[in-house]
């Protein structure tokens, strides 16, 4: 039986990623923080963790697991001009020393697997270059850079990736989506004329924890409806 680490399950994606991978019969361990996961498995394992500060209670994990994903995050969206230097340290400290935190305390864990897989989630932001988003894009492109050096200086016992989507419909999406013209206008500026959905970085997230991408590491894929090589 497999093993993995979700951190972040509470989530849009984080949500449909668990059940994925309970429907394929693993084991896992997911933290949550402002809200509940809510699926209830005798195979799910939850634990409440800030990752700004926490570290990962003792006793949680197992000897061994297969499969890390970091799934926090945040879109704050602000002119340059207007951004103090406090709100870059607290998006870096969310989305990549939070990262770095929770794999230092697994890698015992995922390195016990022989095959262990990391996941990281960056945005179409830090490729594309989009108005307003030099928050967000600092942080995960800083997380792409993670991804390459981890890939490299883990191999060839734990593959690192990254998944780059566009906009996906969640909770921190909601407000560019509150209403038909928001939602007809986020949806046209894809080539394939919708926005993202949970499901659709689930699936890919589920193939790259598993045995079926064996041979892929060091890639950031671009899961973004074309938006990010396509005008």
């Amino acid at each position: 039986m497999k093993n993995y680490l979700v951190i972040g399950g509470s989530s849009a994606v984080g949500t449909e990623l668990i059940q994925k991978l309970l429907d394929s019969g693993a084991t896992v361990y997911s933290s949550y923080h402002s809200r509940s996961i809510p699926i209830d498995s005798d195979r799910l394992v939850k634990f409440a963790l800030d990752v700004t500060r926490d570290e990962i209670p003792d006793g949680v994990l197992p000897e061994m697991l297969h499969g890390f994903a970091y799934l926090p995050g945040s879109i704050q969206l602000k002119p340059f001009k207007r951004i103090g230097l406090d709100v870059f340290k607290e998006d870096f400290e969310l989305q990549v020393l939070g990262a770095i935190r929770c794999l230092q305390s697994s890698l015992k864990s995922l390195t016990s697997a022989d095959d262990g897989s990391v996941l990281f989630y960056s945005t179409v932001a830090v490729q594309r270059g989009f108005d307003f988003h030099s928050v967000v894009s600092t942080s995960k492109g800083a997380l792409e850079g993670l991804t390459k050096a981890l890939s490299a200086e883990l191999a060839p016992k734990i593959r690192v990736n990254c998944i780059a989507p566009s906009l996906t419909r969640s909770a921190l999406s909601e407000s560019f989506l509150n209403s038909d013209k928001k939602m007809e206008y986020q949806s046209n500026s894809h080539p394939l004329k919708r926005i993202g959905e949970p499901t659709d970085i689930a699936e890919l997230s589920h193939f790259l924890l598993s045995e079926r991408s064996s041979w892929m590491t060091g890639q950031i894929l671009h899961l973004d409806g074309g938006r990010s090589t396509l005008d």
